[in-house]
């Protein structure tokens, strides 16, 4: 009871506009991810975001949503203003932000997310994926260097975040957009302004590392979820989805 999950979905994506709303299998995307994040029992689950449409999308499926100024900067900035809005009382300690993208998330990868914030020394905590093709090349596939502190669990601090494939020689693993926040850091997050080494490589999570903020990270062997963020990943999803039936 002590933790909210919460979904940011933005309405104006840059690079396919309306994703969050793009049908899935008789679905939004938005809703697939809801209902796979629900299927790990969480029982606080809130979807932040910048248009009624999501709003409306979310609570016929059953859930909860809370819309947020469609000028926030970031997924994390949307995600603390829908915590302030939602958490009156200030009864939640952790906050973990899931990417509204990934319509087939594993409750798993969350579940392991909680469990590593709440049960470590961390500000931050995240996981990654093993990789066993060539797609850490990719720029799109955001690689942690991480020095174990647990080399038996594969959990350690996030030393960095890099689009470039790293560190030279291996072994690559694959980030996953999942973010646990103490309540305390997140607050913190937000008030920084963007770092230089964030615009360098357009990931906000270098933000705390350069402000000396810890990130602790945990490798998992589970398929890296699909992220849709532009046409062909749609495809992609929905041919996925059609293969389970």
């Amino acid at each position: 009871m002590d933790t909210l999950i919460v979904i940011p979905a933005r309405v104006a994506s840059t690079r396919l506009p309306n994703k969050m709303l793009a049908d899935i299998g008789g679905k939004p995307l938005i809703v697939r991810t809801w209902e796979s994040v629900m299927a790990g029992g969480f029982s606080d689950v809130v979807v932040a975001c910048d248009g009624h449409e999501i709003v409306d999308a979310i609570e016929q499926a059953g859930g909860k949503a809370v819309l947020t100024s469609p000028d926030l900067a970031s997924g994390t900035d949307r995600v603390h203003a829908a915590y302030k809005t939602y958490d009156k009382e200030g009864k939640y300690k952790f906050i973990v932000n899931v990417q509204g993208d990934m319509p087939f998330v594993e409750s798993k990868l969350v579940s392991e997310v909680v469990e590593l914030i709440k049960n470590s020394k961390y500000d931050m905590a995240t996981v990654a994926s093993t990789t066993s093709d060539d797609s850490y090349k990719l720029d799109q596939v955001v690689k942690p260097v991480i020095a174990y502190d647990n080399e038996k669990e594969r959990t350690g601090q996030a030393l960095y975040f890099s689009r470039s494939p790293i560190p030279f020689g291996g072994p690559f693993f694959k980030h996953i957009g999942i973010y646990g926040f103490r309540a305390e850091s997140l607050n913190k997050f937000v008030s920084l302004p963007q770092s230089k080494l964030e615009k360098s490589e357009r990931l906000e999570q270098l933000r705390a590392i350069e402000n000396g903020m810890t990130i602790g990270i945990k490798v998992l062997d589970l398929e890296h979820p699909i992220s849709v963020d532009t046409a062909s990943d749609l495809e992609q999803a929905r041919a996925y989805f059609n293969s389970r039936k």
